[in-house]
This record gives structure tokens, sequence and C-alpha cells, in this order.
């Protein structure tokens, strides 16, 4: 049985029409971004993501993208595959992998699951949790359609590292961002709930699922000032409420400041923080 979480706020929509219009126009952006982006000993959060799910054979990614977690599953075991997305874009491009061929991948909302009772022994989700409203229905419906003793993963967006490029980027932008016109901002995506240990086990608590492991590790997103610059401006969503001559002037402000970041070989080091959190559904 598949349950509803009633009717959707305005709120809600406008957040998912911008998603869902930004992943349509930019399809296979994040994927490639995490490929880019490695933790310290070479992996990418998909791969440390998918070592919280050991064993997995039948899988639902809330937030597929163009399924680059499913395929990584897929190569360790999993049979089953399920994803839904928001932007038939990204589906498109899930779709032609050649490892996703017989999975069941939906254009549709976490919060309304189109999938029975009992269907997977692991969820997961890579930094799209965070930004779904109304995530009390979300793991109400995770909760749902795991087995008891299934295991839920997700990841989460942790913060820069201090006195990097990440970190100067959005030091300077959010000025930016907040100087925006009220009619070019950005609708509210998430819940501060998700982003956190505490919050994430009030979510999950009541639901049966055991308390959070929570790991967090650092990507490095280093490169030459103009490099850095274009892959933060480029995946930033809050990029969007800003016109010409403010992303000109934010740019200029940034590359103006790396350089003096920059080590001897030019390169800025830029490091981000993703949270990896991950329990299971108490029988």
């Amino acid at each position: 049985m598949t349950t509803t979480s009633g009717a959707t706020t305005p709120a809600a929509r406008a957040a998912e029409d911008f998603l869902r219009t930004f992943h349509d126009r930019s399809p296979g952006l994040q994927s490639a971004g995490v490929e880019e982006a490695l933790t310290r000993d070479g992996r990418t959060t998909y791969e440390v993501l998918a070592e919280h799910v050991p064993g997995a054979r039948r899988v639902l990614d809330l937030g597929c993208a163009d399924g680059a977690l499913l395929e990584l599953l897929a190569g360790r075991g999993a049979g089953v595959l399920a994803g839904i997305d928001l932007s038939e874009g990204e589906l498109a491009l899930a779709r032609r992998r050649p490892a996703l061929a017989g999975a069941d991948l939906r254009r549709g909302r976490a919060q309304e699951l189109p999938f029975a009772d009992g269907s997977f022994d692991a969820v997961v989700s890579h930094m799209a949790l965070m930004l779904m409203s109304d995530p009390d229905q979300v793991c109400a419906e995770a909760a749902r359609v795991l087995v008891p003793g299934g295991a839920l993963a997700v990841a989460v967006g942790g913060g820069p590292v201090p006195g990097e490029g990440v970190d100067l980027f959005l030091t300077l932008a959010v000025p930016h961002f907040e100087a925006a016109a009220p009619e070019r901002r950005l609708p509210r995506l998430g819940d501060r709930r998700t982003r956190g240990r505490e919050g994430l086990d009030a979510l999950l608590g009541p639901l049966g699922f055991a308390p959070l492991s929570w790991r967090t590790v650092v990507i490095g997103m280093d490169g030459t000032p103009s490099e850095v610059w274009s892959a933060l401006s480029s995946t930033y969503y809050d990029m969007e409420v800003l016109d010409e001559e403010r992303t000109a002037d934010l740019r200029a402000e940034f590359l103006g400041r790396a350089a003096a970041l920059a080590g001897p070989d030019g390169r800025l080091p830029s490091g981000m923080r993703v949270t990896m959190g991950a329990t299971r559904l108490q029988p």
C-alpha cells in the first residue's frame, strides 16, 4: 500500500519546480561533480555511501539523478534496483546505463513512493534528502518500503573546510545572494533537520530506526582559482539568483582573493565536508 502526504504546499511545489527545472536543464552535472571531487583517499562519495549498505540486493535510491549510484550498487551485487527523481532529464540519462536496463526508474516524489511495503532491503539518498520538503513523510515512506532490518544510508552536505576555496567562495557569495531582488530569490530548499545527526534521529527514531552512525569525509575540489570558480558557480543552486553583473562582480572578487590562498603550483585547496548517516529499521 502506498501512503500519501496529502496536498503539497505552495512552498514545496515551488522548491520542486525549481529543482526539476535546474536538473532538466543540466542533467548529469551532479554525478560529474561527484566523479571529480574525490575524498582524500581517492574515492567518490558514491563509493563511501555504498559501503554503508553492504550486501544489499534490493535497493531504492531517493533522488537517483542520472543513476550513477545505482550503477555502482549493481556492480556490488544489487539485483533489484529502483530510483525516483523529480527530473525526467536525469532519468533519461539513467535509463541509458546498461547496468540499469532492468531498473525501475520513475519520475515522482519521495513523499509518495509508488512501491509496495517491504520492497527493499536498502534505501539510499545522496545529497537529496536534505533538499526535500516534508522530511517526516519521506522518512515514513522509507520505513514503509524497507523490510525489517533494512538499511537506510544518506549523504548530506557538511559545509566547507575553513580557510580554503569553497569557504572563500561562500563567504563572498552569500552577501550577493542575500542582496538579490525578492522576485529572483530561490524557494526554500529542504529542512534543516535533515542536515544533522540530532535532527535526523528525531525524524527516524519514532519510525523504528536505530540511532544513526555518523561519519564525515572531506572531498577535494582543488584546482586553479578559475577551475574552482567554474566548478562552484555551475553547481551552487543559489547562483541562479544573480544577474550577469553580480555574477561578474563575484567572479572578480573570488579570483582576486583566491590567488593569495593558492599554493606554489597555482592550485587552490578547496575542501568540502560530506557526512554519511546510516541506520537500520529495527525488527
